[in-house]
């Protein structure tokens, strides 16, 4: 079920029983609950590589029902990314994707990764793998709609002041991954403002709180060092998409954390009509030592 890096990581961390247990949720069709939880998301985190194989993380909205299961294989969204998402061209052929369907409001969320290619103005996506995620770390937030015009978008290869002050600031963000066989995986990664320290206009930092002893992520990137960020701006729609590498940073006790080096930045204004409310922070969020957060 798991890969040699998801071994290696829950090997690392002690955790291989655990990692066994948690494995039971992962199957290759949708029960009857996802597929209802599906029909009522208005956004799904979709993560993949572009023709040049970085990773790459968006996210695709629409009114609940634009996310739905076609049957207990198969998954459609009414939805592709636009003409300045980092992942507008290679979605318009075949490719291995990772999907993330969360609901803040409800904390809650689940993983969906498969095969996806273009079907009408959306995707169709052949699974390989469905679970639910554990609800830590996510923010309570409530959705709403506002008109929305895409602003042209911001690419550079570092971090401006303004994109690491966001990211100092963030209680949220995704991550793409893939295996070392191109398997794509999104994931979500929340804590209190501040938990993501912001080390240069290239170096992130966070650190990898406790979790359902999976490792998908970390396991990926124990033989597959490439990731993409994003993170979202939840009141004006605006999305930061950062690409590059990242490495897990063991202490001896088992606790880790990730360090990310970005080669790629793309920030577009507006990208969104979905808005959301400021957030109820999650009980589950470690706090954060003195002169972290901010």
């Amino acid at each position: 079920m798991y890969h040699e890096g998801e071994r290696a990581a829950q090997r690392r961390a002690g955790l291989l029983d655990q990692g066994a247990f948690s494995a039971r949720a992962i199957r290759a069709e949708m029960p009857e609950v996802a597929r209802r939880f599906l029909l009522q998301q208005p956004l799904v985190v979709l993560g993949a590589a572009d023709g040049q194989g970085r990773m790459w993380a968006t996210m695709l909205t629409g009114q609940p029902g634009f996310l739905r299961a076609d049957d207990a294989r198969t998954v459609t969204v009414d939805a592709r990314p636009g003409k300045d998402d980092p992942l507008h061209d290679r979605l318009a052929a075949p490719a291995p994707v990772g999907m993330l369907a969360i609901q803040p409001s409800r904390h809650r969320r689940m993983r969906l990764n498969g095969q996806a290619v273009p079907a009408g103005r959306g995707l169709r996506v052949t699974l390989d793998q469905v679970y639910s995620n554990c609800p830590k770390y996510i923010q309570k937030r409530e959705p709403r709609w506002e008109p929305a015009t895409p602003g042209p978008p911001r690419r550079s290869r570092e971090l401006t002041e303004d994109q690491r002050r966001w990211i100092g600031g963030a209680d949220t963000f995704f991550i793409a991954t893939a295996d070392g066989a191109g398997n794509a995986d999104a994931s979500h990664r929340g804590g209190d403002p501040g938990f993501v320290d912001v080390l240069s206009p290239t170096v992130l930092r966070w650190p990898d709180y406790v979790g359902n002893a999976m490792f998908n992520t970390l396991g990926n990137l124990e033989v597959n060092p490439r990731a993409g960020l994003l993170f979202p701006g939840w009141r004006d729609g605006s999305v930061l998409h950062v690409t590059g590498t990242a490495r897990v940073a063991w202490a001896p006790d088992g606790e880790r954390s990730v360090e990310f080096t970005a080669t790629g930045v793309v920030e577009i204004a507006g990208a969104s009509p979905l808005r959301w409310s400021d957030p109820v922070l999650s009980r589950f969020n470690p706090r954060l030592t003195a002169g972290r957060a901010g």
